[in-house]
């Protein structure tokens, strides 16, 4: 039986993440770090003109990044309108503000909000996630306010899995359902990890604990150029690829270039027609989709190490501009 697809409210990151000020409960203590994290998760409410709530997903989530004025979401949680759609965020104590709607990417689900006021903006992690690392989600589930829950990551740099089309996940166990898209998930530390996307299920919308986040260092590349030109579109590296081996053929999986572009990048780095590729910036390339997120996830001028093989012997390339 084929899963079906179930998405769910997303918050992008900017591309400064700063470490979320210092703040104190009430009681006198010190917050921990999931209440500090919680503290920069939103609840995001459009309003559709003419168009009654979504009952399953009748709210949903963002985080707050940069400077304290900028919130990342899921694109899909401001659904088909157009960039105006009027939308309200609201914080952890009740607070109702309204947001503006800098920028929409559909490729990738994320979206850009500003507000006039700043919140506490999510600390930002160096290192990235490894599987079995214990993580929270952060987010408003089936519109009944902010909760956490906790897993581990399942898998990182899931790219084709079929939601969007960039991507970039860190898979994860934590329980995340309708509502909870636009949310973060954070280290131990509170730290942000990723933005919540998806759910892949079968038959329901109930977490079965297959669930997608957004690589918190694709949402910071795309919600800077977000922010700063208004648009995001991935640098062409003029290399056509298909995957190998064919369906039914054994070998290892890589891509296969079938075409070069004269002039772009990947003439420059010296790939051929019918070299293979196995690795880029380190990660495992196994399909087409693989190499678009590692050139999504790419800085301007970063140079990216290429492992692969030519007629069969090892071979390393280096792609820039």
């Amino acid at each position: 039986m084929t899963p079906c697809v179930k998405r769910h409210i997303a918050t992008p990151v900017l591309a400064v993440l700063l470490l979320g000020v210092g703040l104190s409960a009430a009681a006198g203590r010190d917050l921990s770090p999931m209440e500090v994290a919680r503290k920069s998760v939103v609840t995001v409410l459009p309003v559709w003109a003419g168009r009654p709530a979504n009952l399953d997903e009748p709210e949903g989530s963002g985080v707050v990044i940069g400077d304290g004025s900028t919130i990342v979401t899921a694109d899909h949680v401001l659904g088909p309108a157009q960039n105006q759609v009027p939308v309200l965020v609201r914080d952890d104590d009740g607070n109702s503000y309204p947001a503006r709607v800098v920028a929409r990417h559909k490729a990738s689900d994320l979206a850009v909000l500003s507000i006039d006021g700043k919140l506490p903006s999510i600390a930002g992690r160096d290192s990235d996630p490894v599987v079995g690392d214990e993580v929270c989600a952060i987010g408003n589930a089936f519109g009944v306010g902010l909760s956490v829950s906790c897993g581990r990551v399942s898998a990182v740099h899931r790219a084709g899995v079929g939601f969007n089309a960039i991507e970039d996940f860190v898979q994860t166990d934590a329980a995340v359902n309708p509502g909870m898209s636009g949310g973060a998930l954070v280290d131990m530390q509170g730290r942000f990890t990723g933005m919540l996307s998806a759910i892949f299920t079968k038959r329901s919308d109930a977490n079965i604990g297959v669930n997608f986040a957004v690589d918190a260092k694709l949402v910071q590349v795309i919600s800077d150029a977000l922010v700063t030109t208004g648009r995001f579109v991935p640098a062409r590296t003029g290399v056509l690829l298909r995957p190998v081996p064919r369906s039914g053929e054994a070998g290892r999986q890589g891509v296969l270039v079938t075409k070069v572009v004269p002039g772009l990048p990947g003439d420059k780095s010296g790939l051929q027609t019918g070299d293979v590729i196995y690795r880029a910036s380190g990660r495992r390339i196994r399909k087409p989709q693989d190499w678009m997120s590692v050139m999504a996830g790419r800085r301007p001028g970063a140079k990216i190490v290429i492992a692969g093989q030519r007629d069969g012997e090892p071979v390393q390339w280096t792609l820039g501009d």
